[in-house]
């Protein structure tokens, strides 16, 4: 039952269960990577329909990337001020715009165009879910409810290509965008009539200056900053492998679109696999126990992917089951980085949840340039990917030593504490 003390009674907070939270929240986090999976399987098919290269196709996902990791730090800031679900609806609509000019788009120099109007849009999604769920949830029921959004979040990237793939083989590349136009006005309709405002709305918070010393009080605090570096090497990896695999799996290894899209299957499996098993074992372990066994997935599956690629000729099984081990890795990371770095930040939790998947874009924005530069995808995999796991063992080391008393981590000042729900 909800706690019926006269400080809840007197909150604007309309509350929603941990499942109706992690599952919308999962629905709206898998909004961004649907996006991009759903387009990946049309790469080597728009080159040929632009007569253009692969390296001005690869700058419609990097272009994707720019707005995705950009716009997290607007969309965020102003959820403080305005509220989750206006903000939520404004950048949706956005979204659905692009994704039609998407599908009209005559050349490739506005495909670029739109596919970056698309990643301000989706920035959305992320950051809405992680700043809802801070906002109603902290500690073991936080880490609980972004597992649960984690397992929903991967069915976006299950479905993506091999939806993708299949609408390709088809209907076509255009039909993809048909998909996302529909994505987008489903995710509205959501919005409007299921999603509750869980914040509490002050624009004083979005002023330049009180917004500057937002992002400095974060960027100053190592126990935030390397929380977030720590999924800025594991989820970077995960977003330069998807400007990769393609070029892999389908340029060299030689799958048909549909291959390919059946194919990510398997990587989504050891995610889900791991998001069960994090569930399964979060009472049993301490969070320094379910963090070594992230890392230790993530490490293994760099060193993996660092050797095999560079003896071997790559094939499905040597690009994929190293994949699957780190995003197995990631399952497990996730959750309690994420619950660990936002927990003290309370009050603006939607400029938190945005500098952190900035940060988390911000690596495959990078990474996915880098990889651009460096030609060759089977080079590029093999160096980025160890690199970023690097980044992301380092961080952790470093993090566990400033990491904040746990009582710091877990008190909610200001926003109600939510008991058992329906």
């Amino acid at each position: 039952m909800p706690d019926s003390s006269p400080r809840e009674k007197a909150s604007p907070l309309v509350i929603m269960s941990e499942r109706r939270v992690g599952i919308i929240g999962g629905f709206l986090s898998a909004i961004g990577p649907l996006a991009m999976s759903l387009y990946t399987p049309a790469m080597p098919d728009i080159v040929t329909a632009f007569g253009t290269t692969e390296s001005a196709v690869k700058l419609t996902l990097t272009a994707y990337f720019g707005g995705f990791c950009f716009a997290q730090l607007i969309c965020g800031p102003l959820s403080d001020g305005y509220g989750r679900k206006p903000i939520t609806i404004l950048f949706m609509s956005v979204y659905l715009a692009a994704s039609v000019l998407a599908l009209l788009a005559p050349t490739i120099e506005i495909m670029v165009l739109a596919r970056l109007l698309q990643g301000v849009g989706a920035a959305v999604g992320v950051t809405m879910s992680r700043a809802i769920v801070r906002d109603l949830f902290t500690s073991d029921k936080s880490a609980r409810v972004m597992n649960l959004i984690g397992i929903v979040l991967s069915v976006g990237p299950a479905i993506g290509p091999t939806l993708g793939g299949l609408t390709l083989e088809f209907f076509g590349w255009h039909a993809i965008f048909m998909v996302m136009i529909l994505q987008g006005i489903v995710v509205i309709t959501i919005m409007l009539l299921f999603v509750q405002e869980t914040g509490n709305p002050d624009p004083s918070r979005i002023r330049p200056k009180t917004l500057i010393k937002s992002y400095f009080s974060l960027l100053k605090t190592p126990h935030f900053l390397l929380a977030s570096l720590v999924l800025t090497g594991a989820t970077g990896a995960l977003y330069t492998s998807a400007t990769i695999m393609p070029f892999i799996l389908m340029s060299r290894v030689g799958l048909s679109p549909s291959q390919f899209g059946m194919g990510m299957l398997l990587q989504t499996a050891f995610y889900i696999s791991g998001g069960i098993i994090y569930r399964l074992m979060m009472h049993r372990l301490s969070v320094f126990q379910m963090s070594c066994i992230g890392l230790l997935c993530t490490c293994s599956a760099s060193i993996l992917l660092a050797v095999m690629l560079r003896i071997y000729e790559p094939s499905y099984l040597r690009v994929m089951l190293p994949m699957g081990l780190y995003v197995m890795g990631i399952a497990f990371l996730t959750p309690q980085m994420t619950t660990a770095a936002m927990a003290p930040f309370p009050q603006i939790a939607g400029s938190a949840s945005a500098l952190m998947g900035f940060f988390q874009m911000g690596g495959g924005l990078v990474g996915g340039i880098l990889s651009a530069s460096m030609g060759d995808p089977v080079i590029a995999m093999s160096t980025l990917l160890p690199l970023m796991g690097l980044l992301s063992l380092i961080s952790y080391i470093m993090w566990n030593r400033f990491k904040l008393p746990l009582s710091q981590t877990i008190e909610h000042p200001v926003t109600p504490k939510i008991s058992e729900q329906r």
